[in-house]
């Protein structure tokens, strides 16, 4: 099936999964994911199926077969792990789990066993070796329903060496039973059905290469706005008193809001733009965090190196504990451990220090950031310090829970995968992180060249981006800096 945004197959994948629940005769209906918003929203349509549905994204299906078979594919049992201290380590474990199903189907077999029936959600982000996965299950005997569409490839498929190469849609479509076209904007028919219309019609010019008409033809429930950028760093956004008029009066309208940017750096400078009260959507991934957890296994119970850890987690997260604020002081602190007499602000980053001087583990890490969190809410010379990324930096203080960083880490996931957190009602985020999600309202911005370039990822990231939004969308368009994607 190939489905557009909005077309009803979210709605068709949970229907059909539903109708499967008893009449399979053994397993379960499996629908695969690749992100984990689209699990959320998934869970919530299959409501009342229970656990008689399994809703999973592809790359946890490939961690659980690695896991069982690590012996023969030559890694640890602990696949997270061994994941995150590898280059393309998704990649590398999806190539060994592909070559595993085709040299001994009797576990494709077994897949296919558990998971009769297999619905593919978003498959065109599908890489080589995770599209011969499910055909390996499809080859055993499971029945397959693949959704999928091209203008939303937005996820670079990562190869490595060995890899199987990229699948080819049309030629899938050809081998199948059944294909068909998904065309009617559901997600648009209760809130603004020419907002639906407008959007199919820019997928349809982003498909053939040609550029979005803002001149005519825009329905009321679009607004164009111009604006231009007046930031001095890269990827970060700032604009005059005036200027921004209209963005902040969007956002006061509704209470569902998607604010939609290309760059992690220009969702966080957004979170400055509009005076922090805008959450940011962290997603599901926690790369800040597993990258803490990776120093603080280098550090091997290094005060310095822990304390190096710290400061670069705190960078990553949020902003006032830097370097020159507080960092080296901190990392000196350490270092020397806090002999020193101090007075004022520089006792009370000795204080910081002397956590991870008592016990230089993960124990002392997660003390010090818990000190942190509560300085900056009570002591006016950490006021300027910002966590931008809540839930990340909560997590980072309970790995202070866990026997070890590894064991924190893992438990942290699998709650959080569980519990399926959704974004807040107004969010800050990617176009990535976003994938999956509808809004009333989206703000895209910045929509110019450098964040929307004339090229094919580009096009995928745009059309993804407007598509969210079921009543109203601005765009926040350059002219000084136009992107050829629009005609204005």
């Amino acid at each position: 099936m190939e489905a557009p945004a909005g077309c009803g197959k979210t709605h068709q994948g949970a229907d059909y999964a539903r109708e499967l629940v008893d009449g399979v005769g053994h397993g379960r209906p499996l629908i695969l994911t690749h992100t984990h918003a689209a699990c959320s929203v998934f869970a919530e349509r299959t409501k009342g199926a229970g656990t008689k549905v399994e809703i999973r994204t592809i790359d946890s299906v490939i961690a659980n077969v690695a896991a069982a078979y690590h012996v023969g594919l030559g890694i640890p049992a602990d696949t997270a792990s061994w994941v995150r201290q590898q280059e393309d380590g998704y990649a590398m474990l999806a190539q060994k789990v592909a070559l595993l199903l085709t040299r001994y189907p009797m576990i494709a077999s077994a897949l296919a066993c558990r998971y009769p029936v297999v619905i593919c959600d978003e498959h065109q982000d599908s890489s080589g070796d995770q599209h011969a996965i499910v055909m390996a299950m499809l080859e055993a005997g499971a029945r397959l329903r693949v959704f999928a569409d091209p203008m939303q490839s937005i996820f670079r498929d990562k190869s490595v060496t060995g890899s199987k190469p990229p699948w080819d849609w049309t030629a899938l479509q050809a081998r199948a039973q059944v294909s068909d076209e998904l065309d009617l904007p559901h997600r648009w028919k209760d809130g603004c059905p020419d907002l639906g219309t407008w959007s199919l019609a820019a997928r349809r010019s982003l498909l053939n290469d040609q550029p979005i008409d803002l001149r005519t033809g825009v329905p009321s429930s679009v607004a164009v706005v111009v604006a231009e950028n007046q930031a001095q760093k890269n990827l970060e956004y700032a604009l005059s008193k005036s200027a921004r008029k209209p963005m902040d009066q969007f956002v006061e309208r509704d209470a569902s809001l998607l604010v939609l940017t290309r760059h992690n750096q220009t969702a966080k400078s957004l979170r400055a733009f509009f005076g922090r009260r805008v959450l940011l959507w962290e997603g599901h991934t926690r790369s800040a965090l597993e990258g803490l957890v990776d120093r603080i296994s280098s550090a091997r119970g290094n005060s310095a190196g822990l304390a190096e850890a710290v400061v670069s987690f705190m960078g990553d997260v949020g902003k006032g504990f830097s370097p020159s604020a507080f960092g080296d002081a901190f990392v000196q602190e350490a270092t020397e451990g806090c002999t020193r007499i101090r007075k004022g602000k520089p006792a009370t980053i000795q204080c910081l220090a002397r956590y991870i001087v008592d016990d230089p583990s993960h124990y002392g890490v997660a003390r010090c950031l818990a000190r942190i969190d509560e300085l900056r809410k009570s002591d006016a010379a950490f006021a300027a310090v910002e966590i931008d990324h809540a839930s990340e930096f909560r997590d980072a203080i309970r790995l202070g829970d866990h026997e070890n960083t590894d064991e924190g880490l893992a438990q942290i996931t699998h709650h959080r995968t569980y519990s399926r957190p959704l974004p807040p009602r107004k969010a800050i985020s990617t176009i990535h992180k976003a994938k999956g999600l509808e809004c009333d309202s989206v703000i895209v911005m910045p929509c110019d060249a450098k964040t929307f370039p004339g090229n094919r990822e580009a096009r995928c990231l745009l059309y993804v981006a407007l598509s969210r939004a079921k009543k109203r969308l601005m765009l926040v368009v350059s002219r000084q800096k136009p992107s050829p994607l629009f005609l204005m």
